[in-house]
């Protein structure tokens, strides 16, 4: 097997390819992450997934790389990281008793070969009707800052639902496992 390399620094992508009890290494792409003029939430999930994993190719000759990137939606645009508690507090209210659309982009590059396969997985929360007091209450407690919606799913967040909808449950913390596991099964590697 080539060695696996996640592109990312993402401790929620780590601690999801940890599942696969392969063996990996980590390291962070350094590209613009910038959406373009025109460009769909999906579009813009699937470049900025395989230019991850090509951004290391050089440097990693002979591996498989992971590149994903994941993107929320509300009414037709994009929720970026809130970085702060106002923004958080804003992103949940406008999600309150609505549904937010994960789009996580997935590439495996194989840099021995050039072959890259690419993909894009959909999640849905629907999330219950939220007050200021009960967004703050959570805000305080988990801090999820870093994260798209404004929500940690694996923690406190799911507090916050009401139902979910989707194929892979994975996907709406970052890495969507069991299409992963489709594009490392095409490329040889055995699992488990």
């Amino acid at each position: 097997m080539l060695p696996l390399l996640l592109a990312s620094s993402s401790v929620y992508r780590r601690e999801l390819l940890d599942r696969l009890r392969l063996p990996f290494t980590c390291s962070s792409p350094d590209i613009d992450e910038s959406q373009r003029p025109g460009e769909s939430a999906e579009a813009l999930v699937r470049r900025l997934a395989e230019e991850k994993a090509r951004a290391l190719a050089t440097r990693h000759p002979g591996h498989l790389i992971i590149g994903s990137d994941q993107v929320a939606v509300l009414g037709g645009r994009i929720l970026g990281k809130p970085h702060g508690f106002e923004k958080a507090r804003e992103q949940l209210l406008a999600a309150s008793g609505t549904s937010v659309s994960f789009l996580t982009g997935l590439a495996l590059l194989n840099s021995q070969t050039g072959h890259c396969q690419v993909d894009c997985v959909a999640f849905t929360v629907h999330m219950r009707e939220l007050d200021e007091q009960r967004i703050e209450r959570y805000l305080r407690a988990e801090q999820p800052y870093d994260c798209a919606g404004s929500f940690k799913a694996e923690g406190l967040g799911v507090s916050l639902f009401q139902s979910t909808e989707g194929t892979d449950a994975t996907s709406l913390v970052g890495l969507p496992l069991i299409r992963l596991v489709d594009m490392l099964l095409a490329e040889g590697v055995e699992i488990p």
